[in-house]
Parts: structure tokens; sequence; C-alpha cells
């Protein structure tokens, strides 16, 4: 009622001149009181009286205990004014000032030497509409290392970061001098949602100990105020361009897919009747990570109705071979020829259509390399994917799959380890166990696969291609009874499983890397 009141009062006088104006200071407090002959007396009486004095005129002020029943619940910004020692009450008083929006009309910090004083104004009279993708501003990092000449490490990194963040074609970023506007100024991130016209905003600060450093980074979603990511780095000052060139791309590769999973929640929360192509593509995304039966036919089923919407939507045209394949990993399902002929078909169309997107990209790539067996095509794409953004996660985790099928172990580590590093919390975890086990595979290294296929199968008991590669390892290890054991859980889920159509599955993989895993299900008991 206080905010609706004071935005209507200045408002209406807009027009008027200053001296002329009815201006109101407001106080706001929660506490106890006693009522008497009409009369209301207490603490909860005097502290709102001692916060009203507190408040610029035309302005609210509102104690600790008003703002902690509101300041989650409401569209309003607070300014924290902290502790207030004020007439008549004991002890101090812990006050926060309402910071009124852009429906003012105007803004009451102007000429006050508010946060924005002499520079960008504190809120424009009409917000910025939001793109049609996700949106994000990378904000200057604080500089706490107490030394002004490491300013330009920070803005360096900063820069970086925001380099590192544009190669992803799918996201909006605001330019970096835009972003700069707002440095060395205190800000809230709504107020620079609505100036910049981001739904995400990215800050962080670089601390210094001695010749170490430690930057802090968190990704903030400024229409609910929640924090979807935090990291910390530490590192030695002594190469900073390595440092800053490392922190970039973990940012870049870490808050990828947390955009990714906050864009996915509000598409699902959109009513069905407006949905869009990215919009069904980002339901049939969420569909996939559930990594089930019903999930996965359900992702193709979406996917297909994002291309019904738009024919020529790249990204739901690799998605469509991406889950096929994973349903044919699983053995869940048959696939004819008709629907194999139309993932390959699917997946050239994506890479001819998309020559920006990473994620596309290795999708399109996967599929022409596990259904049409096409090794150089996919490395090439897989490489283009890469070199259009060297943070892509999921295009390093593609990229050490096929090296680690073509019998080569120590290239494929190498890569399934930075896609790890680069998205520690990602959606198919379980892959990056799985594909250092393959690895360990080619390189002839049975038990060290048997652990990653485990940590594979710890956070996903039904992968079944991780059941079946543990099978091999068993038999070639000699344990022959844990290896019918083992393939006794493959059949329970793939029934129809034997040597022949093992055999034809897998005609992606190297000759030697397909002989090691016909010749151990052999030993396991798999029929001809």
């Amino acid at each position: 009622c206080a905010v609706e009141l004071q935005r209507e009062m200045i408002a209406r006088s807009a027009a008027i001149p200053a001296q002329r104006r009815l201006e109101f200071r407001m106080g706001i407090n929660v506490g106890d009181i006693i009522i008497e002959e009409g009369d209301i007396y207490g603490d909860g009486v005097n502290i709102a009286a001692r916060l009203e004095a507190l408040a610029e005129p035309s302005g609210i002020c509102l104690s600790a205990a008003a703002h902690e029943q509101v300041r989650d619940r409401l569209d309003i910004t607070f300014d924290d004014l902290g502790e207030q020692q004020v007439k008549n009450i004991a002890r101090p008083v812990h006050a926060f000032a309402v910071r009124l929006g852009p429906r003012a009309g105007a803004c009451p910090w102007q000429g006050t030497g508010g946060p924005h004083a002499g520079g960008t104004p504190a809120f424009q009279a009409t917000p910025l509409p939001l793109p049609d993708k996700p949106s994000l501003a990378v904000l200057p990092f604080q500089n706490l290392t107490g030394d002004a000449e490491q300013e330009y490490f920070v803005d360096g990194m900063v820069e970086e970061i925001t380099t590192a963040i544009a190669r992803l074609p799918w996201l909006f970023v605001i330019a970096r001098n835009s972003a700069f506007t707002y440095k060395g100024k205190p800000v809230d991130v709504k107020q620079v949602a609505q100036e910049l016209g981001v739904r995400y905003v990215l800050e962080g600060g670089v601390r210094k100990a001695g010749n170490r450093v430690r930057i802090t980074g968190q990704l903030i979603d400024t229409t609910t105020g929640a924090h979807i990511w935090a990291d910390r780095f530490d590192g030695a000052l002594d190469d900073i361009f390595d440092l800053q060139d490392q922190v970039a791309s973990n940012v870049a590769g870490a808050i990828e897919p947390k955009l990714r999973q906050s864009e996915i929640e509000r598409a699902s929360r959109k009513p069905t009747a407006n949905l869009t192509a990215y919009d069904l593509y980002l339901r049939a995304l969420a569909q996939s990570y559930r990594y089930t039966e019903e999930g996965l036919a359900e992702a193709v089923v979406l996917a297909r109705q994002a291309l019904a919407t738009d024919p020529s939507y790249a990204p739901a045209a690799a998605m469509v071979g991406w889950c096929r394949a994973l349903q044919r990993v699983q053995g869940w399902g048959e696939l004819s020829a008709d629907d194999i002929a139309e993932v390959v078909r699917l997946a050239r169309q994506a890479l001819d259509a998309e020559r920006d997107d990473a994620e596309t990209i290795w999708q399109a790539a996967y599929t022409l390399f596990f259904f049409a067996g096409e090794v150089a095509i996919a490395a090439a794409a897989v490489d283009r994917a890469l070199a259009l953004n060297p943070n892509a996660a999921h295009a390093w985790l593609i990229r050490g799959h096929i090296h680690a099928l073509r019998n080569q172990p120590d290239a494929a580590i190498e890569a399934i380890e930075r896609a790890r590093r680069l998205s520690p919390f990602d959606p198919y975890a379980f892959f990056y166990a799985f594909q250092i086990a393959v690895a360990h595979l080619a390189a002839r290294r049975f038990e060290q696969l048997i652990e990653g296929a485990d940590r594979a199968l710890h956070d996903l008991p039904r992968l079944v291609s991780a059941m079946r590669f543990k099978v091999v390892a068993y038999a070639h290890l000699g344990r022959l009874d844990e290896a019918r054991a083992e393939l006794g859980r493959v059949l329970a889920i793939d029934p129809k499983l034997t040597i022949a159509g093992y055999r034809e599955y897998a005609h992606w993989a190297a000759p030697e890397v397909l002989e090691l895993l016909v010749t151990g299900i052999r030993l396991a008991g798999l029929p001809e």
C-alpha cells in the first residue's frame, strides 16, 4: 500500500514545481502494540515513527522485522541502511529503504546523491523488453585486492569471460562497453535487468593474498533474485593471462548447463497454447535429461512438434537423432530403417542449417557417427563445434567418446576430463564416468573400466551400456561368474541382444575395439 501510494504521489507531482509538491515520508514496522482508549502505544509504533524520520521525502523505510516478511515475496528492491541509532529507542534499529521502481515516472534518487548520482539514471521510464532468447550481462567484477594497479587484471578477467560466454549463439550477451557503465557504482541486479533488458546477471570479485588470487562469481536470475550458480577459482599471479583464460573458460562452461536448466524450468511453466519451437525444444531437452524410456520417447515427440512449428529449427532436428541414439544404446524400442533414415537426414539438415551453435553441431555429428558410421565427417564437425566454442563441455565429451571407440584412449581421457571440468554439475554426469570406462577398454585397463562403469551405474543404475562393458571387462579378467551375472542384468533390460546384433550395433568401433567387445561378451555366454 505504501509503495503504491508513494509511486502515485511522485507521478502526480512530476509536473508541479518542487516548492509546491506535497511529499510524505513513511515508516513501516512489525511489532507488539498496546491499544488503549482508541489510541495505540508501544515499541511497534515508536520504531515505525523513528523509521519515518529516517526516510527520504517521498521515500519509505522499514524495520528488519518488516523486511523479513516481504523481502522475497514482492517485486521491490531494498537498500540496506544498516544499524541506525534513533531517538528514544535504547537499541539500534536495523533499517531498510524501499527503492521505488519505474512506475513512479520519475526517479526519487536523481539529485540526491543516490546510487547513480552523476552517472546512469537509477531506472528508465520504460524497462527494455527481454530478447527472444536467454539474456545475460557480465557486470564489472569488484577489485578486492587492495591494489589499484590490479584493476587492469580484474577488468581483463571480465572481458575474457564476456568473450567466452558470447560464443554461445543461443545466448544474448550484453556488450562489455555497456556493462562497464556500472563500474565503480553500487548496483541492484533487478535495476540492471531493467536498464539492459536481461534476465540473468553474472557478478563477482577478485581477492589477493601474497602471490595468490581468488576469483569468485555468481549467476543470478533477476526475475526471482535466485542464485543459479556460484563458484570460486584460485591461482597464482605469476601468469595472469593464463589464469584469465582458465577462469573465463571454466565460468563459461559451468554456467551453460545452469542457464539451460533455468530456461527449461521457465518453459515448463508456460501455457501449452503459447509454446514456440524454442519452448518445445527446451521441454524436449528436459525429457532427455530424465534418461528413461518414457522420457526419451516424449523428447522425440516434442522435438518433432518443434520442427512442425518451425521446419528449419536446427536444434530440434539434431535432438531427434541424439535421443534416438540414446534409445538404441539402452535397447528401448525397435528403430526401423525409416527411423534411422529420418535421423540421418535431420542430422545432415542440422549441420547444413546451423553454422554457429556448438550444441546442435555435436548432436548432429554424433548421430552421423552412431547411425551412419561417418567417422571422418563426425570428427570434423565436432572439431568445428569446439572451434566455435572451446568451452562446449558436451562437444569435448563426444570428441572423447569418438577417440575411445577409435582406439585412442589417451586422447579420449584428456578430452573427457576437460569436459568434466567445464561442467561439473552436468545432467549427463553419468556419461562422463562411462566414457572414461570406454577409454580404459581401448587401453585394456579392465579393472579401471569396472571402476568407471560402477561410478556411472551409481548415478544411473539402468545404464545398460555400462553393464555391457562390465561384462566384457569381467570376461577378459577371467572372472566369468561375475561376467555371467552382469550379462543376466543386461538381458533383463535388453532381452533380444545377440552377438550378431551387437556386432551390427557397434559398427562404429575400430576393428580392434569391436573384437575386444565381441570376444568378451561371447565368453560371458551371449548367444550368437
